[in-house]
């Protein structure tokens, strides 16, 4: 027999073993590969979150040091002197006023939602029409919302002729003064946006437990009594994030007011303000240092209004 017939017929080598505290390589492998995998599928999205998001917000906060005007390629560095200016004319912040009107219509427009929300939570008839009815108005575009009730609230239009009809003669002028424009644009907004606080809080009421319904009403609850221990503390977290995106939204109001008035009235906003000052009167640096101060009073509202209401875990079982 050959050197290489002995070879062949020679079982093979054990292999080396395997020591304690060594993982495999296949294992590593896997591990590997377990850690690299979620963030290739959240490189795409991180990469447009940066370039579109806050890499725009890092050169807003570069402009706003500046006197640039938006057009000219040359940035004279001003250091802080358009916060003063801010701080210093009273004009730049008495926008803010108006948004008290949102804020007011905010609360309406929860209030509202709520109630709906709970009454269709039940069994009522037609309650997925009311759904269909209550939520189309949010799926509406905000330009056509405006041009719309341009119509509606001017002189003659529908509005007074709806009051003409119910023999109520009026030569109001809506959106002629300051209260009443700045009113009737909050009622828009107020019919614009009540259907998304009607989805979110039908969404939650609608995740609690079926059988704590039915133990209430073996106990004799009313429908008040089911809300007011039941509903209630079982939607805090989204009433808590409504609240959220009421307040900023009523700071940040731009679309409606925008399109009907264009400011006009005493109904100029903060954001409207801003714009005109970018691409109006070319103080891009000026408007820059708006955009940051509206940014940090949002986030101040949110980091108050979480300070008094924290998320709490509701356990309703």
């Amino acid at each position: 027999m050959t050197d290489t017939t002995r070879k062949a017929a020679r079982p093979d080598a054990p292999a080396a073993p395997w020591a304690p505290g060594r993982a495999a390589p296949a294992a590593r492998r896997v591990r590997r590969r377990a850690r690299v995998t979620p963030w290739l599928f959240l490189a795409v999205p991180l990469a447009l979150l940066l370039t579109f998001t806050y890499a725009p917000i890092a050169n807003m906060a570069a402009y706003s040091f500046t006197d640039w005007d938006g057009v000219s390629p040359e940035l004279n560095w001003t250091g802080a002197e358009n916060y003063t200016e801010l701080l210093t004319r009273s004009e730049l912040f008495e926008v803010f006023l108006v948004s008290g009107y949102y804020l007011v219509a905010s609360v309406v427009q929860i209030v509202l939602a709520l109630y709906f929300a709970t009454v269709l939570s039940f069994d009522v008839r037609f309650r997925n029409f009311f759904k269909g009815v209550l939520f189309f108005p949010y799926l509406i575009n905000g330009v056509a919302i405006g041009f719309v009730f341009l119509y509606f609230f001017q002189d003659g239009g529908t509005l007074d002729s709806v009051l003409r009809l119910l023999g109520a003669e009026t030569d109001h002028a809506w959106l002629g003064t300051p209260f009443s424009a700045n009113t009737s644009l909050a009622g828009v907004s107020v019919w614009r946006y009540l259907g998304l606080n009607f989805v979110l809080f039908l969404g939650a009421i609608q995740s609690i437990p079926g059988e704590l319904y039915e133990a209430a009403e073996i106990d004799g609850a009313s429908r008040w009594q089911q809300f007011r221990h039941i509903i209630a503390p079982g939607i805090r977290p989204v009433l808590s994030l409504s609240v959220i995106l009421s307040v900023s939204g009523s700071l940040s109001v731009f679309e409606i007011p925008y399109i009907m008035t264009g400011g006009a009235t005493g109904t100029e906003t903060f954001v409207i303000q801003t714009v005109k000052l970018a691409f109006q009167f070319n103080k891009t640096g000026l408007a820059s240092a708006a955009a940051v101060v509206l940014l940090l009073i949002v986030l101040a509202v949110t980091w108050v209004q979480r300070r008094i209401v924290p998320d709490e875990k509701v356990d309703l079982v």
